[in-house]
């Protein structure tokens, strides 16, 4: 099969995980009903609640979330493949992660990544966040399969780190997921070119769902979900920070034919240095 139609839910998501898989769920069913076989949603589908003294005491592991128990049965109800862009959890080490799942048709937990990079930053206008006091980072890259799709997963800020991409490329992924929670003043500034620019730089597929709007919390993301295309150019997206659902058809033989066309993963070079004329 060289096309597939995947499908980006766009959430709002509440600050409860009762309210949060009330939420996701009817759009994930719209997904399915309207023919996509593969559906990724935000970072944090589960539960958005800044405050981490009432956040830490509400998660719970990855076995034992509702709204990771209500997608895996949607999953296998529907016959499809769910990416939880993330979900934040409990580690098996009682340290709380921020946390991709992607779930096959039947139900199953097929593969997981914690996220890699913690959002520790000052921007300007005095917004801060400091994700390492709540989240213990993983140490890993990831790829996983999804039917035909070749996955490599990472979460919002990990698109700052090319090198990331480029190793998850390498390693056979043509699909990478974006899901993030991005600012706002981030993602005004430089959401739709990073996202097209990890697309270029490895000849992949990019699908980046995200959170919208002004949420429980307080806090406000940026919306826009996007799909980007091998070559860089966005063939799907959400002009809106609104909760939505974003469909997309992508040609399977597009990766190969981008990298064919600019082969910078083979002709990448080791080197040395830099080494200082001074």
């Amino acid at each position: 099969m060289s096309l597939m139609k995947v499908a980006l839910i766009q959430t709002r998501t509440p600050a409860t995980h009762q309210a949060a898989l009330a939420h996701v769920l009817p759009m994930v069913r719209e997904a399915a009903a309207a023919g996509a076989s593969f559906i990724a949603t935000p970072e944090g589908t589960n539960v958005l609640q800044k405050d981490r003294a009432t956040l830490l005491p509400m998660l719970r592991s990855l076995e034992d979330d509702i709204v990771i128990a209500g997608l895996r049965a949607a999953a296998k109800d529907l016959g499809v493949w769910i990416l939880i862009g993330s979900a934040l959890v409990v580690r098996e080490d009682g340290k709380a992660a921020n946390r991709s799942a992607l779930i096959s048709p039947d139900g199953a937990i097929t593969a997981t990544y914690d996220k890699l990079h913690m959002f520790d930053v000052d921007l300007p206008g005095g917004e801060t966040a400091r994700e390492s006091a709540t989240y213990e980072p993983g140490d890993r890259a990831v790829t996983a399969q999804a039917g035909d799709l070749k996955l490599g997963l990472t979460i919002c800020y990990d698109l700052r780190f090319p090198a990331l991409y480029r190793a998850l490329a390498v390693a056979g992924a043509e699909v990478v997921t974006i899901p993030a929670a991005f600012t706002r003043p981030t993602g005004a500034a430089h959401w739709e070119v990073l996202m097209r620019a990890r697309a270029i730089e490895t000849g992949s597929f990019v699908l980046a769902p995200a959170q919208g709007g002004r949420h429980e919390d307080g806090r406000g993301t940026w919306g826009h979900s996007l799909v980007v295309a091998p070559w860089g150019e966005v063939i799907a997206h959400l002009d809106h920070d609104e909760p939505g659902v974003l469909l997309a058809e992508l040609d399977l033989k597009a990766a190969a034919k981008a990298r064919a066309a600019i082969p910078a993963l083979a002709n990448a070079r080791a080197f040395s240095g830099p080494h200082s004329l001074a």
